[in-house]
């Protein structure tokens, strides 16, 4: 069995790993962090978990992370940069759900978060945490920088594209409009999360630049093997989970005779969590909704140039939890979907 500690439990993707990870079947939880509720059990917290998890909460400095196989930080930005280097020390690996260890250039981690990278020597080593491209790394990893929500969304939708060996589309002007659910800002309380400023309500953030930009130009170009170009527009919607990226780009003249509907069939054929359905469908936000699974669907309106691709997933799990799941699973030498295979609730 794998002896599991989740650092910051207390949080939305924190609740969505105790979810996940109280029913797989390789997994032993072994501590759950959290300074604030020290001594409160899980389920007290959060009842859907009762007669599921029967730990408490624990300072860190009682939690013995150093004796876990895997420690997940569902913490915010600043935290597993922290702790990652002792932790690694001792034999632990690491799985980190914020930005600690996406993006390479610690110069430009500075830049999009504003706090010095503590410990840059990592970078080299940590492994960017996207199954789809990136599995084998994931296998042999000890540290694993997961990939945001919205940049999962737009990476899986643009790869079958890009990693084709020679440019099919102008990629230096791919477009990404993509909406949120309310838990993507996380469970502390803000104002643009309340329910009187968030309901009935619709909006664009972000739009001159996001942390999610360079982190998602990253992956992009790491699959292509060259620059990219991409506008990225996030939007707020009045739901609680779930993306919905809506992604553009212009087919060159030579691909024109292009079929990406079996591009992308065959591209994602042996990938268990992306689902690419039939040709002209649209996803719903809900046909993904507590499940790992990642929707895709593919238009060229009017038999044009122009190619758009719909993607869905639910944020907490497949972009975020759910994937962390999926990486430790390809880290112990598991089956990649052990433990994930939920099936979307509806309505």
């Amino acid at each position: 069995m794998i002896k599991v500690g989740i650092v910051g439990g207390t949080g939305y993707t924190g609740v969505e790993l105790l979810r996940l990870l109280a029913a797989h079947p390789q997994v032993t939880l072994s501590s759950i962090t959290s300074r604030k509720e020290d001594g409160m059990p899980v389920a007290e917290m959060f009842p859907s978990l009762r007669g599921h998890v029967s730990l408490a909460f624990s300072a860190p400095e009682k939690a013995r992370l150093d004796q876990c196989d895997v420690v997940f930080f569902a913490t915010p930005h600043g935290v597993a940069m922290s702790q990652a280097r002792e932790l690694l020390a001792a034999g632990v690996k690491v799985i980190d759900l914020a930005a600690d260890f996406r993006i390479k250039d610690s110069a430009v981690f500075e830049q999009w978060y504003g706090m010095p990278h503590s410990c840059p020597d990592l970078l080299a080593e940590a492994v960017y945490g996207l199954p789809e491209v990136n599995r084998k790394a994931i296998r042999t990893a000890r540290l694993i920088g997961l990939p945001g929500c919205y940049p999962t969304s737009m990476q899986l939708g643009f790869k079958p594209l890009l990693s084709q060996g020679k440019p099919l589309v102008n990629e230096s002007a791919l477009i990404a409009d993509c909406k949120s659910g309310v838990s993507g800002a996380g469970r502390k309380a803000e104002v643009h999360t309340l329910l009187a400023e968030a309901s009935d309500n619709f909006k664009a953030y972000g739009v001159s630049g996001h942390r999610h930009l360079p982190e998602t130009v990253q992956g992009l170009q790491a699959i292509a093997g060259r620059a990219v170009g991409l506008t990225f527009v996030p939007h707020l919607v009045p739901m609680i989970r779930g993306i919905h990226s809506t992604l553009y780009a212009t087919l060159l003249p030579e691909a024109r005779g292009i079929d990406v509907q079996s591009l992308y069939e065959q591209h994602y054929a042996d990938d268990p969590f992306v689902d690419v359905l039939p040709a002209g469908s649209h996803p719903e936000t809900r046909s993904v909704r507590a499940s790992n699974m990642c929707r895709i669907a593919l238009h060229r309106p009017g038999g044009g140039d122009l190619l758009v691709i719909l993607v869905v997933e639910d944020n907490l799990v497949k972009g975020a939890a759910g994937q962390g799941v999926q990486c430790m699973n390809l880290m112990f030498g598991l089956e990649e979907t052990m433990g994930l295979m939920h099936v979307p609730i509806l309505p």
